[in-house]
Protein backbone atom coordinates (compact mmCIF):
# COMPACT_ATOMS: atom_id res chain seq x y z
CA UNK A 1 0.00 0.00 0.00
CA UNK A 2 1.52 3.34 -0.97
CA UNK A 3 1.39 6.43 1.26
CA UNK A 4 -1.62 7.98 -0.50
CA UNK A 5 -3.63 4.78 -0.08
CA UNK A 6 -2.60 4.64 3.60
CA UNK A 7 -3.70 8.26 4.08
CA UNK A 8 -7.04 7.50 2.44
CA UNK A 9 -7.54 4.57 4.83
CA UNK A 10 -7.17 7.14 7.65
CA UNK A 11 -9.73 9.45 5.97
CA UNK A 12 -7.02 11.86 4.86
CA UNK A 13 -7.42 12.74 1.18
CA UNK A 14 -5.17 15.66 0.32
CA UNK A 15 -4.85 17.25 -3.10
CA UNK A 16 -1.90 15.83 -5.07
CA UNK A 17 0.02 17.84 -7.67
CA UNK A 18 2.33 15.89 -10.03
CA UNK A 19 5.51 17.60 -11.31
CA UNK A 20 9.09 17.04 -12.44
CA UNK A 21 11.46 15.64 -9.75
CA UNK A 22 12.49 18.27 -7.17
CA UNK A 23 15.41 17.56 -4.85
CA UNK A 24 15.67 20.98 -3.16
CA UNK A 25 13.65 24.14 -2.54
CA UNK A 26 16.01 25.94 -4.93
CA UNK A 27 15.01 23.58 -7.76
CA UNK A 28 11.35 24.43 -7.17
CA UNK A 29 12.31 28.13 -7.32
CA UNK A 30 14.09 27.65 -10.66
CA UNK A 31 11.10 25.83 -12.18
CA UNK A 32 8.80 28.65 -11.03
CA UNK A 33 6.20 26.16 -9.85
CA UNK A 34 3.10 27.86 -8.58
CA UNK A 35 1.52 25.54 -6.04
CA UNK A 36 -0.95 26.49 -3.30
CA UNK A 37 -0.08 26.03 0.36
CA UNK A 38 3.01 26.74 2.43
CA UNK A 39 6.28 25.43 1.03
CA UNK A 40 8.51 23.55 3.44
CA UNK A 41 12.15 22.87 3.98
CA UNK A 42 12.64 19.50 5.70
CA UNK A 43 15.79 19.05 7.77
CA UNK A 44 16.64 15.65 9.20
CA UNK A 45 18.80 16.31 12.26
CA UNK A 46 20.68 14.29 14.86
CA UNK A 47 22.35 15.12 18.15
CA UNK A 48 26.12 14.99 18.54
CA UNK A 49 26.04 11.38 19.68
CA UNK A 50 23.58 10.14 17.05
CA UNK A 51 21.19 8.96 19.76
CA UNK A 52 18.37 11.39 19.06
CA UNK A 53 16.86 12.42 15.73
CA UNK A 54 14.40 15.07 14.65
CA UNK A 55 12.63 16.11 11.48
CA UNK A 56 12.41 19.90 11.38
CA UNK A 57 9.89 21.54 9.07
CA UNK A 58 10.60 25.19 8.42
CA UNK A 59 10.23 27.82 5.71
CA UNK A 60 12.27 27.27 2.54
CA UNK A 61 14.53 30.31 2.83
CA UNK A 62 15.25 30.21 6.56
CA UNK A 63 18.89 29.61 7.45
CA UNK A 64 18.47 27.75 10.73
CA UNK A 65 20.95 28.48 13.51
CA UNK A 66 21.61 24.90 14.61
CA UNK A 67 23.82 25.97 17.51
CA UNK A 68 21.08 28.17 18.98
CA UNK A 69 18.40 25.55 18.26
CA UNK A 70 20.54 22.92 19.98
CA UNK A 71 20.63 25.04 23.14
CA UNK A 72 16.91 25.79 22.87
CA UNK A 73 15.91 22.09 22.77
CA UNK A 74 18.68 21.02 25.21
CA UNK A 75 20.32 18.59 22.81
CA UNK A 76 24.06 18.19 22.43
CA UNK A 77 25.31 19.85 19.24
CA UNK A 78 22.75 19.44 16.42
CA UNK A 79 23.91 18.45 12.96
CA UNK A 80 22.51 17.07 9.75
CA UNK A 81 21.96 13.32 9.79
CA UNK A 82 23.64 11.21 7.12
CA UNK A 83 21.83 9.64 4.18
CA UNK A 84 22.38 6.30 5.92
CA UNK A 85 20.54 7.51 9.03
CA UNK A 86 17.81 8.96 6.83
CA UNK A 87 17.36 5.55 5.23
CA UNK A 88 17.50 3.73 8.57
CA UNK A 89 14.93 5.87 10.39
CA UNK A 90 12.66 7.27 7.68
CA UNK A 91 13.40 4.88 4.80
CA UNK A 92 13.74 7.64 2.21
CA UNK A 93 16.64 9.04 0.21
CA UNK A 94 17.88 12.65 0.30
CA UNK A 95 15.55 14.81 -1.79
CA UNK A 96 12.52 12.74 -0.78
CA UNK A 97 12.28 13.83 2.86
CA UNK A 98 8.82 14.80 4.05
CA UNK A 99 6.70 14.73 7.17
CA UNK A 100 4.91 11.79 5.56
CA UNK A 101 8.13 9.73 5.93
CA UNK A 102 7.27 9.49 9.63
CA UNK A 103 4.94 6.67 8.59
CA UNK A 104 8.13 4.57 8.35
CA UNK A 105 9.21 5.44 11.92
CA UNK A 106 7.13 2.88 13.78
CA UNK A 107 9.42 3.13 16.83
CA UNK A 108 8.86 6.93 17.10
CA UNK A 109 12.66 7.36 17.12
CA UNK A 110 12.34 10.68 15.26
CA UNK A 111 10.86 13.78 16.87
CA UNK A 112 8.77 16.15 14.76
CA UNK A 113 9.60 19.84 15.12
CA UNK A 114 7.50 22.49 13.38
CA UNK A 115 8.71 26.06 13.00
CA UNK A 116 6.27 28.63 14.45
CA UNK A 117 6.69 30.53 11.15
CA UNK A 118 4.50 27.82 9.55
CA UNK A 119 1.50 28.61 11.76
CA UNK A 120 -0.23 31.20 9.52
CA UNK A 121 -0.80 28.88 6.52
CA UNK A 122 -3.62 26.35 6.41
CA UNK A 123 -2.04 23.81 4.04
CA UNK A 124 1.51 22.49 4.01
CA UNK A 125 3.26 21.17 0.91
CA UNK A 126 5.02 17.83 1.29
CA UNK A 127 6.28 14.97 -0.85
CA UNK A 128 4.36 11.68 -0.79
CA UNK A 129 7.69 9.81 -0.28
CA UNK A 130 8.69 10.65 -3.85
CA UNK A 131 9.84 13.98 -5.17
CA UNK A 132 7.68 13.93 -8.30
CA UNK A 133 4.54 15.12 -6.56
CA UNK A 134 3.40 17.55 -3.90
CA UNK A 135 0.67 16.80 -1.39
CA UNK A 136 -1.31 19.67 0.13
CA UNK A 137 -1.81 18.58 3.73
CA UNK A 138 -4.09 20.66 5.94
CA UNK A 139 -3.04 21.16 9.55
CA UNK A 140 -6.05 19.09 10.62
CA UNK A 141 -4.86 16.28 8.32
CA UNK A 142 -1.34 16.63 9.74
CA UNK A 143 -2.74 16.24 13.26
CA UNK A 144 -4.70 13.16 12.19
CA UNK A 145 -1.58 11.74 10.47
CA UNK A 146 0.68 12.23 13.51
CA UNK A 147 -1.99 10.74 15.74
CA UNK A 148 -1.88 7.58 13.62
CA UNK A 149 1.93 7.45 13.56
CA UNK A 150 2.33 8.19 17.27
CA UNK A 151 4.42 11.34 16.74
CA UNK A 152 3.72 14.44 18.82
CA UNK A 153 4.51 17.63 16.89
CA UNK A 154 6.47 20.25 18.80
CA UNK A 155 6.03 23.85 17.66
CA UNK A 156 9.24 25.85 18.11
CA UNK A 157 10.47 29.39 17.57
CA UNK A 158 13.27 28.23 15.26
CA UNK A 159 16.25 30.63 15.42
CA UNK A 160 17.77 31.99 12.22
CA UNK A 161 21.46 32.52 11.55
CA UNK A 162 22.51 36.15 11.40
CA UNK A 163 23.71 37.54 8.12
Amino acid sequence: MDILEKLASWHITPEVIEHAPLFTCNEADRLLLDRPGTRLKNLFLRDNYGRRHALLLTTPHKQVDLKALSKQVSWSRLGFASPERLDKYLKVAPGHVSVLALINDSEQAVELWLDNDLMPGEHLQCHPLRNTATVLLSKADLARFTEHTGHVPQWLAVPERAG
